[in-house]
Order: C-alpha cells, then structure tokens, then sequence
C-alpha cells in the first residue's frame, strides 16, 4: 500500500495544478464547445457577401506585350470600379485598356471594389487608409496599406481591400473576432493565433497530462474497490 505521507503528496500536487490550470482548462472547453456549435462559413462572413460577385466583360484590350515591363513571368486580369487592369508579376497595376500603370487606387476605388463584393443593402459608415497593423491585428498577414470600409451595422463589418493591386481582401465582423479570441485562447498564441508549437502550450499539455495522471493515481491509491480488490489477492495467497 501507499504510504499516507505519500499520497498527501500526491493530493497537493494535484490540487494546486487543479487551481493554477483550472481557469485555462475552462478555456479549452468553451472554445471547443464554441469552435463545435458554430457554422464556419458564418464566421468568415459569407452572410454579408455577394455570391458569385457578378463577373464583367471587357473588350478591345491591349495585349500584354505592349505593355512596356522587362519580362512577365505571372498576368491575371482585375476590375477596378469598372475598369479592366493588368496585375502584372504581382508587383503592378497597368490599365488594360491604355496601358496607363496605376500606382494604388483611390478610395472611391476601394467602396466600388467593396460595393461588388458586400450586399447591396449594407451601407458604409467610414473609409480610412491603414499603413501597418499589430501583429495581433484582425488584418494580420495580409498586404499593406490596405483601405478599411466600415458599415452601419450591429456586427461592426469591415471590408478590407489592398491598396496596391485593388483586390478584396478579408471582411471581419463580431462573431469572427469572438472566434478569433477564443482561438487565441484555445492554440494559447497570443501574437499570430495559429502557432502550435509555443513553449506556454507545450507547458500548459505537459502540466494538464500530469494533472490527469495525478488524479488517475489518487483514484487508484483511495478507492475501496481497489482495496477489496487487493485484500482479497492478498487472502487468496495466504
């Protein structure tokens, strides 16, 4: 059997990693029970977008070799507020049409790429031009500057399109910044949410195992049925 001292021991040391880990297991459990209760495609927004955004026919473009660029390696065509673009080496606007490059576009440019993009019934409350972002940024990991479009609504929507190439980047509203949270919480990354592999998790797993087997171990040190279990082999040898 155990010996009384040694099983005190073990009961402390499961109490006090019980307290410190509580408030952290209690994380994991509602962000897992949030994470399984939610529909994803809500929480990327797809409820405020237009689906399929209308495609538009362009004609008497320019061929790309008029196009005065050293070399083209990658070519993709864009609308911008009803204007065919080149996006060239992922680096360039040039006007389909003229061959005019196009440096950035303007605002009125980034509510006409979002108008096409959101549903037509949100209506804008604000533009603004953003140069940088905190590495915990809602529009982290995405091209910069970026124009931020916000709505009238109760969600706090905001459509972000890049100022460089002109494309429609992320929309983010109230339920995705909960679930950005409780992800947070969940991976216990705190600056890009989505590393597995930090030294807190690592601890926290490692600590929560043990946790688990110290409770395993005073289940199995205390209960009866074992000590009936044992008492009986031990009678039976006897």
């Amino acid at each position: 059997m155990v010996k009384r001292q040694t099983a005190l021991k073990i009961r402390k040391v499961h109490r006090y990693l019980g307290i410190f880990l509580g408030i952290q297991f209690l994380m994991w459990t509602i962000s897992g029970m949030y994470f399984s209760w939610t529909d994803i495609d809500e929480i990327h927004g797809d409820q405020f977008r237009q689906a399929p955004v209308e495609k538009t026919t362009f004609m008497n473009l320019i061929s790309p070799t008029e196009i005065k660029f050293d070399a083209i390696t990658s070519l993709e065509l864009r609308e911008i507020a009803g204007e065919p673009y080149y996006w060239i080496d992922h680096s360039q606007l040039v006007n389909a049409k003229t061959g005019a490059l196009k440096a950035e576009i303007s605002e009125q440019d980034a509510l006409q790429v979002a108008r096409r993009n959101m549903l037509p019934e949100l209506k804008v409350k604000s533009i603004e031009r953003i140069e940088e972002v905190e590495a915990h940024s809602e529009y982290r990991g995405r091209p910069l500057p970026a124009f931020v479009i916000s709505y009238k609504t109760p969600e706090n929507i905001k459509a972000y399109v890049s100022v460089k190439d002109g494309s429609f980047q992320t929309l983010r509203h109230r339920d995705w910044r909960w679930f950005d949270f409780l992800w947070m919480t969940h991976t216990m990354d705190y600056q890009g949410r989505d590393n597995f592999n930090t030294f807190v998790l690592r601890t926290f797993s490692l600590m929560g195992l043990l946790t688990v087997i110290s409770g395993f171990t005073l289940w199995y040190i205390s209960s009866p049925t074992i000590r009936k279990i044992k008492k009986g082999s031990y009678s039976n040898q006897s």
